[in-house]
């Protein structure tokens, strides 16, 4: 490449050589340079990433998110100024907890009123400026700037996807003043490859060599696992080394899984007993691997925590017990563990044949009295969650599917083996999150079966009107389930588990938590022609799920099922 490109189209083809598939843009009056340098960049035959118009920047951010789950490779959202920024701030928030990284650009109103190219054109010029406009996620980003010079793109396109993509991972944030995208750039050496490379952190031999000797000398071990195993690897070495040392794993809040539900040492979601009687526990990756205002550890117990951020830095208060910390890729402290640990396994060959067998008699118990509730969820005036994760399981057996519940079907009911086969909301708690990262899963992996179960409530955060849009406009045949409570559940919740006893616990309608009057949804999703149907009896809903997941297999568009179920 030689000569100059219009700094808009520079940015988008460094883009492209960083390994940047997407960009998800919403447009604006800051984005012609932008929308010239597409046109530009076409025209000469230079590869860019795909840009694809999201009609709400919240979608955006949460098809960048699921795109991510799906490949591990980070995408670029593009938003109109310090509006748009300001509906990313959600997105970002939640990708700045779950360690997921993004390349976040936004627009800045030009500072010049007149004489430059690019200068301001419309009152929103004047309307949308801000002292500091990065103020809007700066505490969600790890790190931010604003493009000074055209000839800069290249460094910095490649810093901010270097810094991105290191451990741990998460969402950097770029300010793209319009006079400069105008400029021209050089185009030399626009399509050589980074000169940046990401950093990539991992455990010392020897805190290797102490967490294993714990583990391995321990009677009562216990793994606590929050956000999966980290890659295919370590899911199914995670399941090795608790099989092979016989050590209950507790998915306690699961946002990724990191074992079977169906494994012989996958003790549900409940870390009780399992804490307060356990000798040494193993945190993989856990914000908050229990609550300490309810599980108690027992006295002299050790603790591990392991993860990209053991000790989450980022969050002013967590006091997690840490006797030992392992920063590093979740699959590679698990792997390096498993590796540390093969040299004790012969001589403690008979505690773990006792301990896998009572380990595993337990999970039995476990699972049957789940399956138990699940069914007697189908008996009442209205079917419970739990019924409709179960038969979901049912529904889904065999087939390469992924489930994502945001205050949707439980996971507990539900019988997943595979890594990447269940993602729940982020503990950050942004909603309208589920059905935009669907999106973005179903245009990594357009053979997958993604199934998004949503709340009522939660469906509304989505902003569904857009999202609808998207998955049409976009060819993504996404099944969405959208569990209706008409109310906030988790508010009631959360409102009886602080007061058990109190007023709000005795009113017919506590205040505010009805959705009533709720509308009726399928409607939102034939508005795109989706296929939709309404479930209000437990019975009907195994057929009813058999027929909507032909419809996307087949039919290969969108499809939406709203059921009617208990309040929480």
């Amino acid at each position: 490449m030689s000569g100059t490109i219009t700094a808009g189209g520079a940015l988008l083809a460094r883009l492209k050589v960083v390994g940047v598939d997407y960009i998800f843009a919403n447009s604006g009056t800051d984005f012609p340079p932008i929308i010239e340098g597409l046109a530009e960049a076409a025209a000469k035959d230079i590869p860019l990433p795909r840009a694809i118009v999201i009609p709400h920047e919240h979608a955006a951010m949460g098809m960048a998110h699921g795109y991510y789950l799906a490949t591990g490779r980070p995408q670029v959202v593009m938003a109109h100024t310090n509006v748009g920024l300001a509906n990313c701030a959600i997105g970002a928030i939640n990708m700045a907890t779950e360690h997921v990284p993004v390349l976040l650009f936004s627009g800045r109103t030009p500072t010049l009123e007149q004489g430059r190219l690019g200068a301001r054109t419309v009152p929103i010029g004047w309307g949308q400026e801000m002292r500091d406009q990065t103020a809007l996620v700066r505490e969600a980003v790890k790190w931010d700037y604003e493009l000074r010079f055209p000839e800069q793109v290249p460094d910095v396109v490649d810093r901010a996807y270097a810094v991105a993509c290191s451990t741990p991972p998460g969402p950097v944030y770029v300010s793209l003043p319009r006079e400069v995208l105008c400029g021209p750039c050089p185009a030399a050496g626009l399509d050589e490859p980074s000169r940046i490379a990401p950093v990539v952190v991992g455990p010392t031999a020897a805190a290797l060599e102490q967490a294993a000797a714990l583990l391995a000398g321990a009677e009562r071990p216990v793994i606590v696992a929050q956000r999966g195993a980290g890659t295919v690897e370590g899911f199914s070495e995670l399941a090795a080394l608790a099989d092979d040392w016989g050590i209950p794993v507790v998915q306690y809040w699961a946002i990724q899984l990191a074992i079977a539900t169906d494994h012989p040492m996958a003790v549900g979601t409940n870390p009780e007993p399992w804490l307060s009687e356990a000798d040494v526990v193993l945190v993989l990756d856990c914000l908050a691997p229990w609550s300490p205002a309810v599980h108690k550890l027992a006295p002299g117990c050790k603790v591990i925590q392991a993860g990209p951020d053991p000790l989450y830095s980022r969050f002013p208060v967590r006091h997690f017990q840490a006797d030992v910390s392992l920063a590093g890729e979740t699959a590679d402290i698990i792997l390096g563990l498993a590796r540390a640990m093969q040299p004790h396994l012969a001589g403690r060959s008979d505690v773990r044949a006792v301990r896998r067998a009572a380990v595993a008699d337990k999970a039995d118990g476990i699972r049957a009295a789940v399956r138990a509730g699940a069914e007697k969820g189908s008996e009442g005036e209205l079917m419970t969650k739990a019924w409709v994760s179960l038969c979901l399981s049912r529904a889904i057996e065999g087939l390469d599917a992924t489930v994502l519940s945001e205050l949707g079907c439980p996971l507990e009911p539900l019988t997943l083996r595979t890594a990447g086969s269940w993602y729940q909301e982020p503990h950050s708690g942004g909603l309208g999150w589920s059905v935009p990262c669907a999106l973005g899963m179903q245009l990594a992996q357009p053979e997958r079966l993604v199934i998004a179960t949503v709340g009522d409530g939660s469906y509304m955060f989505a902003n569904p009107v857009a999202c609808h849009q998207i998955a049409e406009a976009l060819g993504l045949p996404v099944l969405l389930l959208v569990l209706n409570n008409r109310e906030w559940g988790a508010v009631r919740m959360s409102v009886l588990g602080t007061y058990p006893d109190g007023y709000a616990s005795r009113v017919n309608q506590m205040p505010l938590v009805s959705l009533e009057p709720t509308p009726d949804f399928t409607k939102v999703a034939a508005a795109s022609r989706a296929w939709t149907a309404s479930v209000d009896v437990a019975a009907d809903l195994p057929g009813v799920l058999a027929a909507a997941i032909a419809h996307v297999t087949t039919t290969r568009t969108q499809a939406l099922v709203e059921i009617r179920v208990a309040p929480a």
